[in-house]
């Protein structure tokens, strides 16, 4: 993962590993973090599979510039363009870099996604019933409250995926139709 958001924060312009570490973290850092210490041998082996350039600046002691070579944006436009998983970091990171996704593959996924989503969300419902019906055989139900409660967070939480999912097509196509600015 660590890799694929280097990749995407370079699409917008060469950084040193301290610019790409800066930057990761007032953007995609609400959802996704990393170290230095992860950080440089991620860089590094980038690097070694010639996805990235690096140059030594002579201005600098141990500063290097990362860039991107083209078969970095491809490796990083083929990773973006797969199916969405559902892995909230993955998820946030790979909506994140979206805008560099063609229309068709962006509806695509997101279409994909939001079938996931039902699916997750209809299997969680039938144990949410299984469970109910369970709980009123036992003497003491209240017992059980906790671990029910954390059943609900995940129905809850793919109804609300669900619902961002369509807000963001809603935008998109009111950001698309200019009689709806």
């Amino acid at each position: 993962m660590l890799e694929y958001a280097i990749l995407g924060l370079l699409m917008e312009g060469n950084m040193s590993g301290y610019d790409i570490k800066k930057t990761m973290d007032s953007s995609i850092g609400l959802f996704y973090r990393a170290s230095y210490g992860s950080l440089y041998p991620a860089l590094k082996r980038l690097t070694e599979r010639e996805l990235l350039a690096v140059e030594e600046l002579a201005d600098s002691k141990n500063k290097k510039l990362y860039s991107l070579l083209p078969e970095g944006k491809a490796a990083f436009i083929a990773w973006l363009a797969k199916p969405l998983q559902l892995s909230r970091s993955e998820l946030l990171i790979k909506i994140f870099f979206y805008d560099y996704l063609n229309e068709e593959t962006r509806l695509a996924r997101l279409a994909e996604y939001e079938q996931k989503l039902e699916q997750e969300r209809g299997r969680l419902a039938a144990v949410e019933g299984i469970i109910s019906k369970e709980l009123a055989a036992l003497p003491n139900p209240g017992d059980y409250y906790y671990r029910v409660s954390v059943l609900s967070y995940g129905v809850d939480y793919f109804e609300m995926e669900q619902q961002w999912i369509r807000s963001i097509k809603e935008r998109m196509n009111r950001h698309d139709n200019p009689t709806n600015g």
